[in-house]
């Protein structure tokens, strides 16, 4: 049976985060699909979050702040793309000013200082095309390549000798006296190898992964879509808009995002689902057109293109209060060697490497 010291499982920007910063010799990362990052890393909005909508002490607060850090420093060390392009969150009507202050206290609780109040003037200078009464700017905020940042921590984890073996899927993990018995299938073969610790970042698949393990206990997994649509042609906006969060949904309301190309796309929105499902319908136009017209009144629905969907692996469920990260380890479970990352949701991205730095303390 073949062995390894570390398994990861998965390769998303939580697996290859974690190859890089445990990435060694007997370091074998497996992925069940033919790409690296197919699924929640690559189908996002690729911002670099600034930590401001979390509640205070939580995992997303704490490690969306300390990941913030880390990522712009990766991205300057190894040469990752990115903008620190800043972010307008925006009272549309004045009856939203007061969830603009409350966003600004709960954004200072969080740690974050460096929020500007926006008159509507002012407001009306920095972006003319943008309806508002006041708005707070989030100059930490930013955007970033996620496939060039994938591919770095990959590149990495390979300079410590870390293997990449992909269309392979684990499907059963045991414990075996001080070790774990991962078994699945690799290329259409099964295979059987042995490990002395596991990560488990297989993101939407990680409780399916998680409850093949006897007596693991393992948290309900909820998937919400988020649809996007492009807008040809040129951007009327040069940072990112940001409406309030609307109430009583899972989501931020469908805001306004830049790619570094300066590629304007609108959204995501919410739609829980049963299975995965990346589709997106063109009749989501008129809906679309009507929730980004509030804030951005000339808006040319014509100009609204069916983009792309991300699909967020939530703890959560609709109606309920958004759950916190879950890094479950040894201290948790009691079983040693093992390391299950559950409903890492926006900002897992942003988080990413503060993540990383977490399970290899537990480990």
């Amino acid at each position: 049976m073949h062995e390894v010291d570390t398994l990861i499982i998965g390769t998303g920007a939580l697996g290859l985060a974690c190859a890089a910063r445990l990435g060694k010799p007997d370091t074998l990362i497996l992925e069940a699909e033919g790409l690296i990052g197919s699924h929640t890393s690559s189908r996002n909005s690729e911002v670099i979050h600034a930590g401001l909508y979390y509640p205070p002490g939580s995992l997303k607060a704490e490690l969306c702040l300390e990941g913030r850090e880390r990522l712009y420093a990766w991205c300057r060390q190894y040469g990752v793309a990115h903008r620190r392009i800043g972010k307008l969150l925006v009272a549309v009507q004045e009856s939203e000013i007061g969830k603009l202050e409350a966003l600004a206290g709960n954004a200072e609780a969080c740690g974050v200082t460096d929020l500007q109040q926006i008159d509507q003037p002012r407001l009306h200078e920095l972006e003319p095309a943008l309806r508002g009464a006041r708005a707070l700017l989030s100059p930490s905020t930013g955007i970033i390549d996620s496939h060039a940042y994938l591919q770095s921590l990959l590149a990495v984890a390979q300079s410590r000798d870390a293997q990449l073996v992909l269309h392979s899927r684990v499907e059963r993990l045991q414990r075996d006296g001080d070790a774990w018995i991962a078994s699945g299938h690799s290329a259409g073969e099964a295979f059987t190898l042995r490990a002395q610790r596991v990560i488990n970042a297989g993101g939407p698949f990680a409780q399916g992964l998680a409850r093949t393990i006897e007596g693991l206990p393992v948290p309900p997994l909820h998937l919400c879509q988020g649809r996007y649509f492009s807008y040809s042609g040129r951007s009327p906006f040069s940072r990112l808009i940001y409406p309030m969060p609307e109430a009583n949904t899972a989501g931020l309301g469908i805001h306004a995002t830049l790619d570094l190309a300066g590629q304007l796309r609108f959204g995501p929105d919410v739609r829980w689902l049963e299975t995965l499902d990346y589709q997106v319908d063109e009749k989501l136009r008129a809906p679309f057109a009507a929730a980004i017209a509030r804030y951005f009144p000339a808006l040319d629905a014509i100009r609204l293109q069916p983009s792309y969907a991300g699909v967020r692996a939530k703890l959560s469920g609709p109606g309920e209060p958004a759950a916190d990260f879950l890094i479950q380890t040894p201290a948790d479970h009691r079983l040693p060697g093992l390391v299950n990352l559950f409903g890492i949701e926006s900002p897992g991205l942003t988080a990413s490497l503060a993540i990383a730095e977490r399970v290899a303390g537990a480990l």
